[in-house]
């Protein structure tokens, strides 16, 4: 084994430009509790775009450098820069989650028990050919699961565990879920179907609705659709839902949500109020597809809220105990409740080519991508 790996690296310089290049890092030799994991599957999630591609203007994007070690880079504009004044000069890694086969450990036996195994892993840095990490970051997946299959089972599940967790703690019956074609969208109607929770699927497009629709969605809108409002209204009141999760951000969307959760309950109000209905609304944006102003137009009443959701906050405020069960539960329907599926697996270097750039950093449903660090290069014995 090499001690030197290639790593996908983002760089914002102070003149106002995203350089992305791929470098070639020491390979640590692990410590008695770490291991190293020759790392075969990585997906490209929203969550990594942020961080791979900043604020950058990707339509005036240039490649240099060589098909093996392309080099990308791309102007930021101005205005963008103020926000990103904290990763001027660093040289960051890019990968919050992927999956591997474990290929040297330290001497720990919780170490030495994973050589061979196949693991996922959400350490950071996952855009690399090895990755030196403690053993307990790492999930053993069961026998006969590939690198594949087990890369996505961190980010994607156990946000949308953690969505109906958070509606349970909160006192909802039901759910509002916008992108909801996505992978993420599409592991949480499983999720929902399974257990009973009423669930309103918002798309862009026909073509998704029938996707999801196809997949055992009752209750699918299309928010392009003349009759978005109407749809949607007749869904919540159909499932209840007083809770929603958008992936948006941007927009007249959590608006739109909130006053048809209004309006909803409002048809089974027995008097009328100035002040609205009683019951507590909540949106909680969680991505940020549209990154224009958040736009809310006050016809909801008075209780609601609108707030910002993370997967990883979350998981701190229940504890280990509940976040190890939201685990077990991802291990067990790996295959099925969780299973992610990819439009295209790439190496490293073709992640750069601004042919496939253009593709996946449009972030567009059915467009998700999977990185291969060790893509067409020979796995060692272990």
């Amino acid at each position: 084994m090499s001690d030197t790996a290639l790593q996908l690296r983002s760089l914002v310089k102070a003149k106002g430009e995203l350089v992305l290049s791929l470098v070639d890092v020491a390979v640590p030799v692990p410590k008695a509790d770490e291991v190293v994991v020759r790392v075969e599957a990585s997906p490209i999630n929203p969550s990594d775009q942020g961080l791979l591609f900043g604020a950058a203007d990707l339509g005036a994007a240039r490649q240099s450098g060589t098909r093996e070690l392309p080099v990308v880079t791309a102007p930021i504009p101005e205005a963008r820069m103020k926000g990103l004044a904290r990763r001027v000069g660093q040289s960051m890694p890019v990968g919050n989650e992927g999956a591997g086969v474990v290929v040297r450990t330290g001497a720990s036996a919780a170490a030495r028990s994973l050589l061979g195994k196949t693991v996922a892993v959400f350490g950071g840095a996952m855009y690399s050919q090895h990755r030196c990490l403690k053993a307990d970051q790492c999930l053993a997946l069961p026998d006969g699961t590939t690198p594949a299959e087990g890369a996505s089972c961190f980010v994607n599940p156990l946000t949308a565990l953690g969505m109906v967790e958070t509606m349970r703690r909160e006192g909802h019956e039901a759910l509002v879920h916008t992108a909801a074609a996505s992978n993420l969208g599409q592991m949480l109607n499983r999720i929902c179907l399974q257990d009973g929770i009423g669930l309103v699927n918002i798309v862009r497009s026909d073509p998704q609705a029938q996707l999801l629709r196809a997949l055992g969605a009752a209750h699918v809108c299309n928010s392009r659709a003349p009759t978005f409002v109407e749809d949607l209204t007749d869904a919540v009141i159909a499932t209840g839902a007083t809770m929603a999760f958008d992936a948006i951000g941007g927009g007249i969307l959590p608006g739109q949500i909130l006053a048809c959760m209004e309006r909803a309950l409002a048809r089974s109000a027995s008097a009328y109020s100035r002040y609205g209905s009683a019951t507590h609304k909540q949106v909680y944006i969680y991505g940020t597809l549209d990154t224009s102003p958040t736009v809310l137009d006050r016809n909801f009443g008075f209780a609601w809220g609108v707030g910002g959701w993370l997967l990883w906050p979350f998981l701190q405020r229940i504890g280990a105990e509940a976040s190890a069960r939201l685990r077990e539960r991802i291990v067990a329907e790996l295959k099925t409740t969780f299973a992610s599926r990819y439009r295209k697996e790439v190496s490293l270097a073709e992640a750069l080519h601004l042919d496939e750039i253009a593709v996946y950093g449009k972030r567009a449903t059915g467009a998700k991508y999977l990185i291969n660090p060790n893509k067409g290069v020979a796995a060692r014995p272990v």
